[in-house]
């Protein structure tokens, strides 16, 4: 049974459409990357699927029913928000404290084992609301991974933290999804620093599914070749084209299609370079595409570039 199924789901603001027509069969045990730029509608979506909203239109489904004051199933998921917040009295203990309550497979000792790892500042007495942006994220991953929750999402967690601790937080999620399986929705813009826990990637850009794959069929869909420009041209010959760089006599083209038979004996013969095109390029470029498939302003373009690379 798929942990999460929608149909049509459909979120609107007013006159401003946050979530368009998304479908999508998330399978239980496995790490998915939710991918896309700021605004694009990530937040909302892991909203609705863990009932802090309601949808306009669709249907929604986590662990086959409605998660909407389904106890059963809220008390299953665990949602690691951007901007978590506490009570201003309390510490960080505290927060822990209450996360043990509502956490069936809430695991001490983990979360014990994770304050010593992020160095948080004197968790019995440290108030929440004095931590630095940094602190506050940690709490937040600590929670997420000690509460072992079926279903846990990531919201961004990442922020403030400088990459020591970003690394350190990819380590301990990959060593406790290996002992302990669950769904992992972790959304993110730094692609590439993630790829390396993602197993299927879903891109949303202006409230629509624009990638929805695995990530080994997404990294193998495409190539890049590079060149002298005469040469790169006659080896592209009619292919789909993603994107292109010149420089005077040289070329670089991302080509949208998988390597085929021949293809490397070709380059070799033409004198060319064959590369393997990154995770985030590829999320980048495609959510461009889509951008100019559905006439979004031109200017949007510009941000997905900035945020997304």
């Amino acid at each position: 049974m798929n942990v999460i199924q929608t149909r049509g789901l459909t979120r609107r603001y007013r006159d401003q459409l946050a979530l368009d027509n998304v479908t999508l069969n998330l399978e239980p045990n496995r790490i998915y990357g939710l991918l896309g730029r700021n605004g694009a509608g990530k937040t909302t979506l892991m909203s609705i699927l863990t009932a802090q909203e309601f949808a306009s239109s669709g249907e929604v489904r986590v662990f086959g029913a409605d998660p909407f004051e389904n106890e059963h199933v809220l008390s299953r998921l665990c949602f690691v928000r951007e901007s978590q917040k506490y009570p201003d009295d309390f510490t960080i203990c505290n927060a822990l404290d209450a996360a043990a309550l509502f956490f069936p497979r809430w695991n001490k000792d983990l979360a014990q084992t994770l304050l010593e790892d992020f160095q948080l500042p004197q968790p019995k007495k440290h108030r929440i609301k004095k931590l630095s942006r940094g602190q506050l994220s940690a709490v937040g991953v600590i929670i997420g991974l000690a509460s072992r929750a079926e279903l846990t999402f990531f919201d961004e967690p990442y922020l403030g933290l400088d990459a020591v601790a970003r690394q350190l937080f990819y380590d301990r999620l990959l060593t406790d999804f290996a002992e302990h399986p669950r769904t992992v929705i972790l959304s993110s813009h730094l692609i590439d620093e993630v790829a390396n826990l993602l197993e299927h990637v879903i891109v949303i850009d202006h409230g629509r599914i624009v990638m929805d794959d695995e990530v080994d069929s997404i990294t193998g869909s495409a190539f890049a070749v590079a060149g002298s420009s005469a040469a790169v041209e006659k080896f592209v010959g009619g292919r789909p084209v993603l994107h292109r760089d010149g420089l005077g006599a040289l070329a670089s083209v991302t080509v949208d299609t998988p390597l085929g038979d021949g293809d490397r004996e070709l380059a070799l013969a033409l004198g060319l370079e064959l590369a393997p095109v990154s995770l985030q390029q590829l999320v980048v470029r495609r959510t461009l595409r889509a951008d100019e498939s559905y006439g979004s302003p031109a200017e949007d373009s510009d941000k997905n570039l900035e945020v997304l690379q």
